[in-house]
């Protein structure tokens, strides 16, 4: 198994109990705002916001919360975040890439650098890890969305390159610059999707054992725990068997 949604489910069945949904709305809300002031406040003419809108209710955020989101991208007492990305090395020479919105580039330079080196990584130079990766968009829907041919027909005549379905869900990658005609053609067929984001999809994998895998999993913890990160990519890989143990664990 291998790949960053594989490891996205492992990390929400372990972290299901203590997750912190305040942590959660918070970063939602983040990226609602950002997408508010950058391109206004009406969804059906800015993509961004429409699917940061899309992803917050997916998680059940409250309506208010979305609302109280936008309107803060529209005051003129917002503040200037800068979208900042990171590029490093795991345990066992895993590739990360981590994506920020920051309102301070010091402190949050000072805490990735920090994270990576307490948990067996290093922070490399821009550029470091990129190549290793494809931006694409990630369309994911739950197994109850429908079965795997369903699916993955939908997916082929919404446009989409690909469809990986397992006793997760099912997610759908498409090309980058189509991920809001995609997406808006899915959710006609399927429903709302439980999540639509650009992604970083690795190209070639690391595979890590035992040792580093659980290191591994602590630094991705690490990193996904920091109020400035939005999201973190990697290009890790395990056999099945263990990834069974880490998501158990």
């Amino acid at each position: 198994m291998a790949g960053h949604s594989k490891f996205k489910n492992i990390m929400h069945r372990k972290g299901a109990q203590d997750k912190k949904r305040s942590k959660v709305f918070s970063k939602l809300a983040k990226e609602i705002t950002i997408a508010a002031k950058l391109g206004g406040p009406d969804p059906d003419a800015n993509p961004r916001l429409r699917l940061a809108m899309q992803n917050a209710r997916s998680q059940s955020m409250p309506k208010d919360n979305i609302e109280r989101a936008v309107k803060k991208g529209q005051g003129g007492d917002t503040e200037n975040y800068d979208e900042v990305r990171y590029e490093g090395y795991g345990p066992g020479g895993v590739a990360i890439i981590v994506e920020t919105l920051t309102d301070n580039r010091n402190r949050t330079a000072s805490s990735v650098r920090a994270t990576f080196a307490k948990n067996g990584g290093n922070l490399g130079e821009s550029g470091a890890v990129a190549f290793m990766f494809e931006r694409v968009g990630e369309i994911i829907y739950p197994t109850d969305a429908g079965g795997a041919d369903g699916v993955l027909e939908a997916a082929i005549d919404a446009g989409a390159e690909d469809v990986i379905s397992d006793e997760d869900g099912h997610t759908i990658i498409c090309a980058f610059e189509d991920l809001g005609d995609v997406s808006k053609t899915l959710e006609a067929a399927l429903g709302p999707a439980q999540s639509v984001n650009p992604s970083w999809k690795p190209q070639t994998a690391t595979p890590l054992d035992e040792d580093k895998a659980g290191t591994f999993i602590k630094l991705i913890a690490a990193l996904e725990d920091d109020d400035d990160v939005q999201s973190v990519y990697s290009n890790f890989e395990v056999d099945d068997e263990l990834m069974e143990r880490l998501a158990a664990g």
